[in-house]
């Protein structure tokens, strides 16, 4: 009989460590399935192109799909740990990622520019009339210039699309994975960058940077994009009734309020 360990799981799958060994992922919704589908496609191709292990799921069950791939050992990387090597270990692997041919992702189900743009579009509009009237009156206007600033940010690159502390897996002084591939997609290479640059300690911000050859656009989108987060876990708090993650999204934007000035 199977040894089973129920783990936290995505927004979209439940998840399990299978013996020890597997992960194994089940769609917890029908709409959540093409996603896997596409995951498991994608992965298999993308595997021999990327310096760092990744997860290559397969499929054994269905109604719902289960996939289940090999369990990738390490724990969620501690960006203040080893900030050199592993900064520059993500680097690499984010300059090899973002060099991969396009097309060949957008043949395997990832969404392309279009979709991209097209989703980027709904979920800005979405941010200005149900989160943004949540903020302070002082944070509204940052808010917003935030999503203009990016709503023509390029979607021209494969991208991971959820890179955090969280999806880098390391062991001791190697990055051994990266996972939770759900967001691929065409999207705008900053994006991979944000927690990377403005989220981590300073040391390792400065490896990733040196690793990767940044151009000035890309790290100011790359602020924009980690200023924006926020507004995705705020929404998704409202979709799911979660009232906690509607007020740390809610939180976290409110803080792009200018301070106030001194009194005289």
């Amino acid at each position: 009989m199977e040894q089973r360990v129920e783990i936290e799981g995505g927004w979209d799958t439940t998840a399990a460590i299978i013996d020890g060994r597997w992960l194994e992922r089940t769609a917890r919704r029908p709409d959540a399935e093409p996603r896997l589908r596409r995951q498991s496609r994608l992965l298999l191709w993308l595997t021999p192109r990327l310096p760092l292990p990744i997860p290559v799921p397969v499929v054994v069950g269905e109604k719902p799909l289960v996939v289940r791939h090999v369990l990738l050992q390490g724990e969620p990387i501690d960006p203040a740990a080893d900030p050199a090597a592993h900064g520059r270990a993500l680097a690499g692997f984010l300059r090899a990622l973002h060099a991969t041919p396009l097309d060949g992702a957008v043949a395997r189900g990832v969404p392309g520019p279009a979709e991209t743009l097209s989703l980027r579009r709904v979920a800005f509009a979405r941010f200005v009339t149900e989160v943004v009237p949540l903020l302070p009156d002082a944070a509204r206007a940052p808010a917003s210039a935030v999503l203009d600033r990016l709503a023509d940010a390029p979607a021209d690159t494969l991208v991971h699309g959820d890179i955090d502390p969280g999806h880098v897996l390391v062991r001791d002084d190697a990055v051994t994975g990266i996972i939770d591939w759900g967001a691929t997609r065409a999207g705008d290479p900053a994006k991979d960058l944000a927690w990377a640059l403005h989220g981590a300690p300073m040391l390792f911000a400065a490896a990733v940077s040196g690793g990767y050859d940044l151009t000035a656009p890309i790290q100011a989108r790359a602020r924009d994009w980690h200023r924006v987060g926020p507004f995705y876990v705020a929404a998704h708090g409202l979709d799911t009734g979660d009232t906690d993650l509607v007020a740390e999204g809610v939180a976290a934007l409110s803080a792009l309020a200018p301070a106030a000035s001194p009194a005289p």
